[in-house]
């Protein structure tokens, strides 16, 4: 895995330390101000990516954020978030509540190399429960079937992953166990045949792209390090397709602000789950500061607008970087929207059940979009988004063969996900100094 895993204790992280025990973080839960959302307010002694950390806690935590006002300027961070739960009710349950406060301060107070550091761009630690597997390349029909069916032979079972597919990329990010010990695979010449076969599965024939395949024993942020393989492997650069299936793309604009030097981002596109989580993720690892912030996810258009610099201090100068910075935003967006139709499948776990399942759509001539697989309690728990192989709509007598082949009640057809047809309203841009800071400031959290 091609990151730094060890700590630097330079002078830099020493000293966001020292802050950091002098200013320890302070969460509050606020539940009596609004009525239809629970108030979370976060501040602490600022550091670079302390944004994202906070938005990725409410994530993991299910959290469904409606509304933000982010303020980093100089040396503190002050967030607040409106949140409700999966759903749109209020975090009523004062355990829960309790619960998220610890979980943020732990969190922030954390001196992890993640949290410290610029330069690191995934947290990695030490794990005998499995072993990580991270595979970025060019996505084809068959393809997750093939990488299940080379993990089996090679005596591997998949306990977790997931894995997206986006503008002809293919990621994933597997966690698997040795078939023998159930622990993970520790041996070094096993482990480099493992990475060397499925890169040769993730080549096949295509020579013009490349193929990367990383193993570790360790553990990471899947969906954060989705992003980043996908973001290395250039997943924003169009091949001259449009959105998927003909959908508006988002409507993200970068522009400059002189007043001020930061460069402006706005985002409006439909609103879905960890939408924040997607476009915080990505602006950090591209490198760029939020200083300032304002989203609104009440509607069915969410918007998002953020006050930018790179870490170097500079806005965004140049149109190649204005337009770079608009792709990723565009793509990081996307990549969570799966095409296809949703399939759940729930049954008892097994060695090589993925390798099973996915043969089985691929001899139906059905390709996979994305996967999420989880293993809890001797439980298989999947979920498959597919498509035909050849673009066309998927037959519903395939699908039911393919459930009468897997089983009826083991393998569930879910509701398809669909995009917006037509491109959002446009509406006057909202600036936030102008209109956040001076006329309503705390107005949509409900502290006017």
């Amino acid at each position: 895995m091609e990151a730094d895993l060890s700590c630097s204790w330079d002078s830099d992280d020493e000293y966001e330390k020292f802050i950091q025990l002098m200013n320890p973080p302070r969460v509050v839960i606020d539940n009596e101000t609004s009525t239809t959302a629970t108030i979370v307010r976060v501040d602490s002694a600022n550091k670079y990516g302390i944004l994202l950390e906070v938005v990725q806690v409410l994530t993991d935590l299910n959290l469904i954020i409606k509304k933000a006002y982010i303020t980093s300027d100089g040396g503190w961070f002050m967030d607040v978030f409106n949140v409700t739960d999966r759903d749109g009710k209020k975090l009523s349950d004062e355990a829960t509540t309790s619960g998220i406060v610890d979980y943020i301060r732990k969190s922030l107070e954390s001196d992890s190399c993640f949290i410290s550091s610029r330069r690191r761009l995934v947290d990695v630690a030490p794990s005998v429960n499995h072993t990580s597997i991270e595979l970025s390349g060019t996505d084809r029909p068959g393809l997750l079937s093939e990488v299940s069916a080379v993990l089996t032979d090679l005596k591997c079972n998949v306990v977790n992953a997931e894995v997206w597919t986006h503008n002809d990329r293919a990621a994933a990010v597997m966690h698997v166990t040795d078939d023998a010990t159930g622990l993970a695979i520790t041996d070094p010449e096993r482990l480099y045949k493992i990475k060397e076969l499925l890169c040769n599965v993730l080549k096949g024939s295509n020579k013009t792209r490349g193929a990367k395949t990383a193993v570790a024993m360790g553990v990471t942020h899947t969906d954060r390090r989705l992003h980043q393989l996908m973001l290395a492997d250039r997943d924003y650069e169009r091949s001259g397709q449009d959105s998927p299936s003909g959908n508006a793309r988002p409507n993200v604009t970068v522009v400059k602000w002189y007043d001020k030097d930061y460069s402006l981002v706005t985002i409006r596109c439909k609103d879905r789950p960890k939408l924040l989580f997607d476009t915080v993720c990505t602006l950090t690892d591209m490198q760029y500061v939020v200083f300032h912030g304002n989203v609104d996810a009440e509607k069915p258009e969410a918007y998002q607008e953020f006050y930018i610099k790179h870490i170097d201090g500079s806005p965004v100068n140049s149109e190649a970087e204005r337009r770079r910075v608009a792709q990723c935003l565009e793509a990081a967006i996307e990549r969570r929207v799966s095409e296809g139709l949703k399939l759940e499948l729930c049954t008892g776990d097994k060695i090589g059940l993925l390798s099973e399942v996915t043969r089985i759509f691929r001899e139906n001539s059905l390709t996979v979009t994305r996967a999420e697989i989880t293993t809890r309690g001797g439980k298989a728990v999947n979920t498959f988004y597919v498509r035909d192989a050849a673009g066309y709509p998927v037959d519903s007598k395939i699908i039911s063969a393919i459930r009468q082949a897997i089983g009826q009640t083991i393998l569930q057809v879910k509701d398809h996900y669909k995009c917006p047809k037509s491109p959002p309203q446009e509406s006057p841009p909202r600036f936030l100094f102008g209109s956040l800071f001076k006329s309503r400031p705390f107005y949509n959290f409900g502290f006017g």
